[in-house]
């Protein structure tokens, strides 16, 4: 999932015990309402979303759009705190590994799904096995890819990306074993110390049986294992939930319904904030940024911290727009963006330019990655793009259902200014036809992207986002030296010589120019006056468990 960060205590990349046990209390226990507790949860919140790019399939969302409220929907193995993303066992009794490449995983007891069915072994080892086969199309499959196995059942590609019929060797994945009811193994390719870091992500939840009996059917009305469960999807309208009331967790909601409202209009979004008609707004409009307005319009309802998010403009890739193949255009038209003047002027001060791929606010970040090539510089951005030989109009597409509008018309003026070359912000209606104009390798020219982290690791901003193949590279950039660091970094014996690896894996994709850092992301949220206790997460998503109503 993918487009927000934290300084403080993260766990880096791979520095995970090779045991990790059960939590012992609540981490969120202080903050909720004994009493409320007690008595049940009640009333009803509405949170400010977006319109998912597909049905609400867990290993086929890889966007916050639908990847939000699946997390409110499915509990996973394991769970990222909701102040310091350190991961904390949800389903998990343990994670366990002598070697880090046979991995015994021992579930808790009397976890259900939505439907009352138990969630045994069987659930993660059969919807990773759906995740992970070629012909279901799993946009977040590569997440299974460590797998033993993952390659006889992903299959084959064609030039265009699409699965071969028939070139699967296998159904399942050799590498998971089904032990009994609350146990089953996962056997990797290589060591990875950092596997359990990765499994309280959305494609490693479980599925209830009647998922196999009618997928089409059941990413419109998804049976979940998490707190909350669906009572209505109305498309490109809203997503209704209540408590589910056989929920397992430590934690239980302590409001009972919560809607999240699609909006197709950040500003239209903002103005029901301010009329209570919405109760959380996770990223406030620019609009309200200017001289501080959201300030006077909230009080002390807003909420600000630094979030695990970078923005980013990426190409098309050269066999889908050859015009902007050249590195020297790529490299020339990020040396003309001022992005320091941007942020002063559209965000006001409130984003981070970008000198890298990777967040702050995981260990492994190493400043000035992109070197010169993210310094605004128009003489050398001129001489850059001249050498491209380029001379057409580059398009910047965006979402028009969100922000986006004023910084990329600003990006479009700067590379304007700077090189003399025609540069047009171009809108796309939603965020999922947006989306599925660039899965589908449809999107021409440049295109906005913006990555949430999945969970807290330097491995999570390159991998999935830059590894040939991978599930959320939308420019198909591919590199074998920068795959073979990678894999030479996930198999690292410590934690330490891990992340050294994945930094140098950033510096040999920085030469290439896969696509343009811009900023690293700081969330300014609003809330209601119906609501107290409203928590960001360092992902920039609303704490669901920590949420009130106000007294």
């Amino acid at each position: 999932m993918r487009v927000l960060a934290r300084k403080g205590a993260v766990i880096g990349a791979v520095g995970f015990a090779l045991v990790l046990s059960a939590c012992g209390g609540d981490d969120d226990g202080d903050d909720g309402d004994d009493g409320g507790q007690a008595e049940g949860p009640s009333g009803s919140v509405v949170i400010g979303g977006c319109s998912p790019q597909n049905p609400l399939v867990p290993a086929n969302t890889n966007e916050t759009c639908g990847g939000d409220p699946l997390d409110a929907i499915f509990s996973k193995l394991v769970k990222y705190n909701s102040d310091t993303a350190a991961p904390e066992n949800e389903i998990a009794e343990s994670i366990e590994s002598d070697d880090n490449v046979t991995w015994t995983i021992t579930l808790k007891d009397g976890w259900t799904f939505h439907d009352g069915s138990p969630v045994t072994a069987n659930s993660f080892v059969d919807a990773w096995n759906w995740a992970a086969l070629g012909e279901n199309g799993a946009l977040s499959s590569y997440f299974l890819e460590p797998i033993e196995g993952f390659t006889d059942v992903q299959g084959e590609l064609d030039e265009e990306g699409a699965y071969i019929e028939g070139s699967a060797t296998a159904e399942t994945m050799s590498g998971l074993e089904v032990v009994d009811d609350r146990t089953f193994t996962a056997t990797l390719t290589s060591p990875q110390s950092s596997f359990p870091q990765r499994l309280g992500y959305t494609a490693f939840a479980p599925l209830p049986e009647v998922f196999f009996e009618d997928v089409d059917a059941f990413g419109l009305a998804p049976i979940g294992s998490g707190p909350f469960e669906v009572v209505e999807y109305n498309e490109n309208v809203d997503i209704q939930l209540t408590a589910y009331d056989g929920y397992a967790g430590d934690v239980q909601p302590t409001v009972q319904d919560v809607t999240f409202r699609i909006y197709t209009d950040q500003n239209a979004e903002y103005n029901d904030l301010l009329a209570d008609n919405v109760d959380v707004m996770t990223q406030l409009p620019e609009a309200s940024l200017a001289g501080e307005q959201y300030k006077a319009d909230l009080g002390d309802r807003f909420i600000e911290r630094e979030t695990g998010v970078i923005q980013t403009v990426t190409f098309a890739p050269d066999r889908v727009d050859p015009a902007i193949a050249s590195l020297d255009l790529r490299k020339g038209v990020s040396m003309a963006i001022d992005r320091d003047l941007i942020i002063e002027n559209i965000f006001q001060g409130t984003r981070v330019a970008a000198t890298g791929w990777v967040s702050p606010v995981v260990d492994g970040f190493q400043p000035d990655a992109c070197g010169e090539f993210c310094t605004y510089d128009p003489e050398a951005a001129t001489e850059l793009v001249e050498a491209s030989g380029f001379t057409g109009t580059l398009t910047l597409s965006y979402n028009a259902d969100a922000d986006h509008a004023g910084w990329t018309e600003a990006t479009c003026n700067s590379i304007r200014n700077a090189t003399g070359i025609d540069c047009v912000a171009t809108p796309v209606v939603d965020f999922a036809t947006f989306r599925g104009l660039i899965t589908d390798r449809e999107m021409l020219g440049m295109f906005r992207t913006g990555w949430q982290m999945d969970y807290p690791s330097i491995e999570n901003f390159l991998v999935p986002l830059y590894a040939t193949g991978a599930s959320a590279n939308d420019g198909d950039y591919s590199n074998p030296e920068f795959d073979a660091k990678l894999d030479e970094a996930a198999s690292a014996p410590s934690s330490e010589e891990a992340i050294a690896l994945y930094q140098e894996a950033e510096l040999i994709m920085a030469a290439d120019m896969p696509s343009i850092p811009m900023w690293y992301g700081k969330t300014i949220a609003g809330h209601s006056s119906n609501v107290d206790n409203v928590k960001i997460t360092p992902f920039g998503t609303t704490d669901l468990l920590s949420i009130a109503l106000a007294e």
